[in-house]
């Protein structure tokens, strides 16, 4: 699922700034057209996860062509991930130089890129795709939500509603039909993963009126708001890093389920067209616990009940896989969907309620996405590695489990009722 950045909680800091003549006359004239803009969103939205959700289920067939190792074949996935982490670090600034339309339109031509050079008959386009896709993901991640916020004002939470959902209705439908279209296109793993480039060069054409009409806007607020001395000290708070931590550990238990479930499954005798549907069935699970923490989050002045259950959840569903992976594969994935979601909405809105102020906020949420990102792209490598070293996913699922006790042991402390 996608993340609130610093260009989202800046803007909640710039109630007290007018924007320019031109700025405020983009902004009606993008209002002006809000079923274009609410289009825009949408198909945008739908390719925050897509690109990724694609490779899992066919991460058998790339690596057999390509003769990777286990450890080789994690870094499919993890390259995107690590970059996911990088890009986090230069969106903010980039919105602030070129404007968050334009960036936005860059990041889906990018994620097209990204797409096709993946397919290309060499293992270093394989991977130089992952880090064209890593990084196109990481500006519309970052960037994103900050636009709904200025945009939608009055409307933030619905509109935020909707993205979300189009993001994990995108995964969730590539992920279901990756392998049905490797199969219609002949057994071709590279025509598949190709396809979803289209889903990308739609989204940048959609997309393409809005830097048009928003010309006239500068990162003018942007900038003002960010040169504010708050929050400068949150790298040097240790509330912060247990917040950024625990943003971390559960971004690493989720991306290496979108990495290895379908594998996992498959390497217990699940046919993989089957794998791909249970693993679809998991990202559409999300929804439902993304949505309910954090409203249950918003209402208590501390959130260690809530930590508690969406770690156990999790912890759960990953013993789950140990002992029973294929009798027990949908309810492990349930179990599994509703404590990722529910971890990632209670990550994001611990972000929020930690902070003092908007400033501190938008500081501690870059800190948290980029240290969070590039601790999880560890986890899809490590637990290809140990898979590969030991011949069985016991022993990286035991070390997953042990991820859930340090999250939860951060967690716990992260949810504490205190402010940064």
């Amino acid at each position: 699922m996608s993340r609130p950045d610093a260009d989202e909680l800046l803007l909640d800091a710039e109630a007290d700034v007018r924007p320019s003549p031109q700025g405020a006359a983009a902004r009606r004239a993008s209002l002006a057209h809000p079923v274009l803009l609410l289009v825009g969103i949408v198909l945008a939205s739908l390719n925050m996860r897509a690109a990724l959700a694609s490779v899992s289920p066919l991460v058998g067939e790339i690596s057999a062509a390509f003769g990777l190792s286990s450890t080789a074949t994690s870094l499919v996935t993890s390259v995107p991930v690590l970059f996911l982490g990088v890009g986090a670090l230069v969106a903010p600034g980039l919105a602030r130089r070129l404007g968050t339309e334009r960036v936005l339109l860059g990041a889906l031509l990018l994620l097209a890129a990204g797409i096709l050079a993946r397919v290309l008959p060499s293992v270093y386009a394989l991977y130089g795709g992952g880090v064209l896709v890593g990084t196109a993901i990481a500006l519309l991640n970052v960037l994103m939500p900050g636009l709904i916020k200025r945009d939608f004002p009055d409307r933030a939470a619905s509109m935020t509603s909707v993205y979300t959902g189009a993001m994990i209705a995108g995964a969730t439908v590539v992920a279901a039909a990756s392998v049905p279209l490797e199969r219609a296109f002949g057994g071709s793993w590279a025509a598949s993963l190709a396809f979803w480039s289209l889903l990308a060069a739609v989204a940048a054409v959609v997309w393409l009126p809005q830097v048009l009409i928003a010309r006239g806007r500068t990162g003018h607020e942007l900038r003002t708001a960010a040169g504010r001395g708050a929050g400068r000290g949150v790298w040097r708070s240790a509330l912060a890093w247990q917040v950024t931590l625990f943003m971390g550990l559960q971004s690493l238990w989720s991306y290496v389920l979108i990495a290895w479930m379908p594998t996992i499954f498959t390497d217990q005798g699940m046919s993989r067209s089957t794998a791909g549907v249970v693993f679809a069935f998991n990202n559409l699970i999300q929804v439902a616990g993304a949505f309910l923490v954090p409203l249950l989050a918003g209402r208590m002045r501390g959130q260690r009940p809530l930590v508690v259950l969406v770690t156990s959840l999790v912890a759960t569903g990953y013993a789950g896989l140990m002992v029973a992976p294929v009798a027990g594969a949908w309810l492990w994935a349930a179990v599994l969907g509703v404590g990722q979601g529910g971890a990632v909405g209670l990550a994001l809105t611990l972000i929020v309620l930690r902070s003092g102020d908007a400033v501190t906020a938008s500081r501690l949420s870059g800190m948290a996405q980029t240290v969070g990102y590039l601790l999880a792209a560890a986890g899809p490598l490590a637990a290809g590695a140990v898979h590969e070293a030991t011949g069985t996913w016991t022993v990286p699922i035991a070390l997953v489990l042990g991820v859930c006790g340090a999250a939860l042991a951060v967690g716990l402390m992260a949810a504490r009722d205190r402010k940064i």
